[in-house]
């Protein structure tokens, strides 16, 4: 099966989550941290998912899932361990031209939900079709001691240094190669050892000026 990646904006969007077991707990954390409008349905919580819902940042419905409460949803998550709601819940999900995602059943979802790790606005996604959550966890475990803050940093700086070369009076061409020249093979290591001086003069050798933000603390205006 080839999957098509891609990265979804669901912030306000209706996520509707069958389950209230731990798998659901995991679906309904990424959901929140994405800012999405998660609907859970489920007679019973783990407490994890109890305080998402005491606090409101979830609307927790305490039943049993009927046909009908998949309405509106941009994405739907089936994370029962129940086959027929399962089965029931991808039907509706069908019927209604809902994106499902169905917990253990790969052939039957509509997406994957990916191991991520995220450094800021950088996002790292690893799947593997459903086959092997955990070879999946174990990368993105190597990736978490790759892939340190520094990266964070490194992304808001490219962001305002690509505002000011964007306009600027640099050609196609050229914007690509002052991009491209930026990326020194130490520009991590400075930034992890705090070597603005250095990362400053690079940027102002590349560039043939001095940057207009302070490189100690990019992305405060973006």
């Amino acid at each position: 099966m080839i999957l098509y990646p891609v990265c979804l904006n669901i912030r306000n969007q209706l996520c509707v989550v069958i389950g209230g077991g731990t798998v659901a707990e995991r679906k309904v954390a990424g959901l929140v941290e994405a800012c999405a409008k998660v609907k859970l349905i489920s007679p019973g919580l783990t407490p994890a998912l109890r305080m998402l819902a005491d606090d409101n940042c979830i609307d927790w419905q305490q039943k049993h899932y009927t046909t009908g409460d998949l309405a509106g949803a941009m994405l739907v998550f089936a994370a029962t361990d129940k086959r027929d709601v399962q089965e029931a819940v991808f039907s509706e999900a069908q019927k209604n031209g809902q994106l499902v995602n169905v917990i253990d059943e790969p052939e039957k979802c509509a997406f994957q939900v990916p191991a991520v790790v995220r450094r800021g606005d950088l996002v790292l996604a690893v799947a593997t079709s459903g086959k092997s959550p955990a070879v999946a966890a174990w990368i993105r475990r190597q990736l978490e001691n790759s892939y340190g803050p520094e990266y964070e940093y490194l992304i808001n700086i490219m962001a305002e240094l690509r505002h000011q070369v964007l306009t600027s009076d640099l050609g196609p061409l050229d914007r690509k190669m002052v991009f491209k020249n930026i990326l020194h093979k130490d520009i991590i290591q400075w930034i992890r050892e705090e070597k603005w001086d250095h990362l400053r003069k690079h940027l102002r050798k590349v560039l043939g000026k001095e940057v207009d933000f302070d490189i100690s603390q990019p992305g405060r205006d973006i």
